[in-house]
């Protein structure tokens, strides 16, 4: 044994020497490189391992620190032995994570990044979340930096919150990181050592703050930077220009656009810079930007006019400059981008509506604010003929001279919006070859002649020419085949489909939220076609719609009121009736003669809302209108009916509005009327109806206009209309009614009940009254204006309607004072006074649905009674007026003697009848002759600024509210000098009232801001709750408005700037 023992360990050694010498003969140098290779394959197949399963460890340690209700790793499993095949994993041939992808289903359904409030972000960059089950939550943990290996990470439209990790600041291989949609805090460090190969940088919509650092500029392979969103402040860096993609709107970015992206932008293809502070002009050099597709600087401050060199740029397919402050004439060389098809120069929707600070609810869809670009001259043939043009969008942009006649082939063009504008001329021919067509308004401008037959008309689901002076009949235009259209919900395009879809679709959405009546059923379509306030001649001949545009989801409006039509009743109008989901008409004040047919009622069914009133239609109304079961309003006051009132009109059960005021109706009122449990508005004034006020009336619990004057009404008022507590405008008088007025708080008065001689005393005299005939409440005192609205009415406002109420009247004085003044200051020529009769007319600069006439005007003043007076100043009396049920404007009737040279007048008036801006009162019409003179604007019932100052000892207001009133009135100002209206650095008046021992206020701000005693200026409740730094610094920016200097004193404009840049969080 011993010696097989000492043989095999003789053998083993001898082995080991025989390998050992074996390894150290000469070896050929090839053969080594091969057992080298060998070997260090062999150590990274095993070291590859060890690093794939740490990759492992480090998700599954990651998946452990996030919230996943939705179960999406539910695939990542420590006992699965493929983490490469985990949910949002991706891994290279070494097992080693490569990326990490998990895209999570946005904050708003599968709409990612709230595409709703943002629906113009984001071209080459925004994305669907369709495929998406649902999102992670936490806090982002370093722990997701040690996977070294990684080049892709991206979690966006999750529930991430938090500070933003350090360590991802320092991975080296990392080339896309996206965390968009977020709920991620902190800032881009100014100096960090990693992401030398970063490709894609998206933070947009998180919570980031501070500045964008220069340190960016070291990421050498960046392309795309999206920081949209966000809360960053300071400028605009200029090494943007040397990347593709650059998307920072929505974030509070001030100082000027630099030029230097324009000089170095070999490669930027999409510039976004939206919806932020930035100043001055738009920089000339950014027509070096030849591969520059969309150019978005919509709602900042920008000034000067639009750079004749942005007609270099040859790819660019949308510009959109609309929101700023820009002016002169629009260049020419535009018409140079042979690849545009968005060109938005004004725009009265926001893109961007903010949020309620009350409620968190959005804006209404139709707000319109902050557009304060005033161009000069017309639109350049050389834009309107551009090939491929799909959207022209510039309305209210103080354009003007001969409305575009030239559109070229226009094969493309699909939207054309140049409303409220100055143009004149005749309609141009030359749009009925724009096939595409279907979006045009051009609606408030000053065109004449006819419309032409060959218009797409019937195709379009926009067509607006009200408020024109357009005449000869409303042709019966040809049908031809009509290309697809966006619903009424504007059904947002595929993504991928181009920038010039999205606007499509958000103008879509945005007009027709502005025609709320029109609105049908989502996935619906709505057409609006509105000839209104014209001078169309002849009968109406068909409904103007294409037979491809009919439908059961089809909602169609047609508006042809405020003309000269004549003809017998336009039966012919509701031919298409049957094939629609609903039907909006609107003829009234025109000359429509005859009867209504009596089998109208069973050819309408789908008839929702008809206005016929202020014509001259004979007979009775149809007992037929039983049938029309879709109506909802139905005007046929001021026409020449006689007979009964259908007791079977109870049987439209949704009848909201119902009004036959000023008709020879006779009989009872029908007592079946108390079934229409919708009722809103009654108006059955100026009749001859007899017996009594049905009791049934009483059941109207949504009733809030209920109008009976002017009839043969006897008996007694119903107590129970008492306790309809919606009833906001009331009115019996002049009808023989007895007994007492029932008690309803303000609501009842003798004034709403005057020419009752048997109706027993009331117990106050009519001297005392203060309200008018409508028997509304009135604010006296209140020189106040707001838009005319019907509807009830809440006993209380919300802080921003305080906001908005308080600043939109304080700026009514400063309106009205600068049209007093700027007449009176005038050096009137008493030559250029109108000799002769008075002429009785009212020119009209905005339309608000209802016919504004002289007389209209004396009669809902009641030939202005002192009743009706709201308030009095040095330059005459207002008067609250209801021009029809519902719409109350304001009347500023002036003193005649105070002016002088009526021509001279009216030249002047017409300038200001250009101003349109939310926080300035608008000026609706006038009349002046040398008899009469007063201006018609929009009325306000909410009180003015000093009755809020006088009120705020017993209502809690914060800082917001203030700040916004600050800003809306400072916005209104710098409107004004932009209009040239104002200078532009006049000094606000320093010797305001005293403030004890003799110091003025401003003498004693200035006093407290420089002892470091800012707090005394300010109410306890205002200092304790508002921001202390900022509240010193408006007291800072307001004593700077006093100052003498104009070097020091800063214009309007950069008080609106600076007022924005110290906006409060949510306002």
């Amino acid at each position: 044994m011993g010696s097989s023992s000492s043989s095999s360990s003789s053998s083993s050694s001898s082995s080991s020497v025989i390998k050992w010498h074996s390894f150290h003969r000469p070896m050929s140098p090839v053969l080594l490189l091969k057992l080298f290779l060998l070997l260090w394959t062999f150590y990274l197949s095993q070291s590859g391992v060890v690093f794939a399963d740490s990759d492992k460890s480090l998700l599954l340690k990651w998946k452990t620190s996030v919230s996943d209700p939705s179960g999406l790793l539910s695939s990542w499993d420590s006992g699965s032995s493929d983490h490469c095949s985990w949910f949002g994993v991706s891994c290279d041939s070494s097992f080693r994570v490569v990326s990490l992808n998990v895209t999570g289903s946005g904050r708003e359904g599968n709409s990612c990044s709230d595409f709703a409030n943002f629906p113009l972000y984001g071209f080459g960059v925004s994305r669907n979340c369709l495929n998406s089950r649902g999102k992670l939550f936490g806090k982002l943990l370093p722990v997701i930096a040690k996977l070294s290996e990684l080049r892709i990470l991206s979690l966006p439209f999750n529930g991430f919150d938090g500070e933003f990790p350090a360590e991802i600041w320092a991975m080296e291989k990392l080339e896309v990181l996206d965390l968009e949609g977020n709920s991620v805090t902190g800032s881009v460090p100014v100096q960090f050592v990693g992401l030398r190969n970063l490709r894609v940088l998206n933070l947009g919509f998180n919570r980031i703050v501070g500045e964008i650092p220069s340190s960016l500029s070291n990421c050498v392979s960046l392309e795309i930077l999206n920081l949209a969103g966000n809360n960053l402040n300071g400028t605009v860096p200029g090494f943007v220009g040397g990347l593709r993609g650059v998307y920072l709107p929505f974030n509070r970015l001030s100082g000027q656009v630099p030029r230097e992206i324009g000089e170095n932008c070999p490669k930027l293809e999409h510039l976004d810079l939206s919806d932020n502070v930035l100043v001055g002009g738009i920089p000339r050099s950014l027509g070096n930007c030849d591969k520059l597709q969309s150019l978005l600087l919509y709602s900042n401050l920008l000034e000067e006019a639009i750079p004749a060199e942005l007609g270099q740029l040859q790819k660019l397919q949308v510009l959109d400059v609309s929101r700023n402050s820009l002016s002169d004439q629009i260049p020419s060389e535009l018409g140079k981008c042979s690849e545009l098809s968005v060109l938005v120069l004004s725009n009265l929707f926001d893109p961007h509506p903010r949020v309620n600070d009350t409620n968190g609810e959005p804006e209404q869809a139709g707000a319109m604010n902050d557009d304060f670009n005033y161009f000069q001259g017309t639109i350049p043939v050389e834009i309107t003929i551009l090939p491929k043009l799909r959207v022209l969008w510039a309305p209210r942009a103080t354009l003007e001279g001969t409305f575009p006649t030239s559109w070229g082939a226009c094969e493309n063009l699909e939207m054309i919006n140049l409303a409220q504008n100055f143009f004149a001329g005749e309609f141009p021919d030359g749009l009925s070859h724009c096939k595409k067509l279907h979006f045009l308004d051009i609606s408030s401008n000053r065109l004449t002649g006819e419309l032409v037959d060959g218009l797409p008309v019937p195709c379009m689901t926009v067509f607006d020419v009200s408020g024109n002076a357009l005449s000869g009949q409303i042709p019966k235009f040809y049908e031809s085949s009509c290309s697809p259209v966006l619903s009424s919900n504007g059904s947002l395009p595929e993504r991928g489909s181009g920038p010039s879809s999205l606007y499509l679709s958000f103008f879509t959405s945005k007009a027709q939220a502005g025609y709320p009546q029109s609105l049908g059923e989502d996935g619906g379509l709505a057409v609006f076609h509105n000839f209104r306030h014209n001078n169309f001649t002849g009968t109406i001949q068909t409904m103007p719609i294409a037979a491809e545009r009919l439908g059961k989801q089809t909602v169609y409006t047609f508006l042809a009121g405020e003309n000269r039509l004549t003809g017998s009743f336009p039966g012919t109008l509701f031919e298409k009736c049957e094939v629609l989901d609903a039907l909006i008409v609107n003829v009234s004040y025109n000359q429509i003669y005859g009867q209504i047919p009596a089998e109208f009622g069973t050819r309408c069914k789908s008839l929702k809302f008809f206005d016929a009133s202020a014509n001259q239609i004979t007979g009775p109304i149809p007992p037929s209108f039983r049938e029309l079961v879709s109506l909802v309003a139905l005007n046929l006051s001021w026409n020449l009916l006689h007979g009964l009132i259908p007791s079977n009109l109870s049987e439209i059960r949704d009848l909201k509005h119902l009004s036959l005021a000023g008709n020879n109706l006779t009989g009872f009122i029908p007592s079946s009327l108390g079934q229409l449990q919708y009722l809103e508005e009654l108006d059955l004034s100026s009749n001859s109806l007899t017996g009594e006020i049905p009791k049934d009336l009483e059941n109207l619990k949504h009733l809030t206009v209920l109008l009976l004057n002017n009839n043969n009404l006897s008996g007694q008022i119903p107590a129970g209309l008492a306790h309809v507590t919606t009833l906001s405008a009331f009115n019996v008088s002049f009808n023989n009614l007895s007994g007492s007025l029932p008690l309803n708080g303000n609501l009842m008065k003798c004034s709403s009940a005057l020419g009752n001689p048997y109706l027993q005393s009331c117990p106050m005299s009519l001297a005392s009254q203060s309200s008018d005939l409508q028997g509304t409440d009135s604010n006296s005192n209140s020189d106040t204006a707001a838009p005319p609205s019907g509807g009830s009415r809440n006993s209380g406002f919300n802080s921003i309607e305080i906001a908005s109420i308080t600043s939109a009247s304080a700026i009514v004085s400063v309106l009205l004072a600068l049209i007093v003044l700027f007449f009176y200051t005038r050096k009137w020529n008493p030559k250029s006074k109108v000799t002769g009769s008075v002429r009785k007319e009212v020119t009209v600069f905005t339309d608000i649905g209802v016919l504004l006439s002289f007389d209209n005007v004396v009669r809902s003043t009641a030939n202005f009674n002192a009743s009706n007076c709201i308030g009095n100043g040095g330059f005459g009396a207002t008067y609250k007026a209801e021009i029809s049920p519902g719409v109350l404007v304001a009347i500023k009737r002036l003193a005649v003697g105070r002016f002088q040279g009526v021509q001279q007048f009216h030249a002047e008036i017409k300038t200001l009848g250009r101003l349109r801006h939310p926080n300035l009162v608008t000026l609706i019409g006038y009349h002046a002759s040398e008899t009469e003179m007063f201006l018609i604007y929009n009325y306000l019932p909410g009180g003015n600024l000093e009755k809020f100052i006088q009120e705020r000892s017993t209502r809690a207001v914060d800082w917001r509210i203030l700040h916004k009133i600050a800003l809306d009135i400072a916005r209104a100002l710098a409107y004004l000098h932009d209009q040239c209206l104002l200078s532009d650095k006049k000094a606000l008046d320093p010797s305001f009232s005293s403030y004890g021992n003799g110091f003025n206020i401003v003498a004693w701000a200035c006093m407290l801001l420089r002892q470091g005693r800012a707090k005394e200026f300010f109410t306890a409740g205002l200092w304790d709750a508002g921001p202390h730094d900022d509240l010193v610094e408006v007291l800072h920016l307001a004593v700077v408005c006093t100052v003498d200097s104009l070097s020091t004193r800063p214009t309007m404009k950069q008080v609106v700037r600076r007022l924005k840049q110290l906006q409060p969080p949510s306002c």
